[in-house]
């Protein structure tokens, strides 16, 4: 039998109950993802991932542009471009329309390592929706689209 009772106040309406928290549920599913995936791909952070994948997925960008796509605050987009420049896997430039604008590319290090690490992304996404059934990972993604 539940719990459930013994979740009221004793004034008779629901306690706020934080397991219960669709921010908190988020944030928990989204711990076990990185878990995940730094098992899976333990040379790059998701978000290091994420915008090497938007850059390959859209070509030469600007820097605010990939933040903009890969829901990236200027400051962390920044740190995250400078950290895959180092490591060869990116490149910047100025634009050749603005020079104030940091146009952002891979380099052939860069493709390669993402031709590599494709496959171990999609068994992390794998791996994360293992405990749903295949419609209920439809119906999850598309949950997460609308919220998003």
């Amino acid at each position: 039998m539940s719990d459930a009772p013994s979740r009221r106040a004793a004034s008779g309406t629901e306690a706020y109950q934080l397991d219960e928290q669709v921010g908190f549920l988020l944030r928990r599913a989204s711990q076990r993802h990185i878990a995940i995936f730094n098992a899976g791909i333990p040379e790059l952070t998701p978000t290091q991932f994420a915008a090497l994948a938007k850059t390959a997925e859209i070509g030469p960008v600007s820097q605010n542009e990939l933040g903009r796509a890969t829901a990236m605050d200027a400051a962390t987009i920044k740190g995250v471009i400078d950290r895959l420049a180092a490591r060869g896997l990116i490149e910047t430039g100025e634009s050749p329309t603005d020079r104030r604008r940091v146009m952002v590319r891979l380099t052939s290090e860069g493709r390669a390592a993402l031709a590599r690490l494709i496959p171990s992304a999609q068994a992390i996404t794998e791996a994360t929706l293992a405990p749903l059934t295949p419609p209920e990972r439809a119906e999850f993604i598309a949950l997460l689209e609308r919220l998003g």
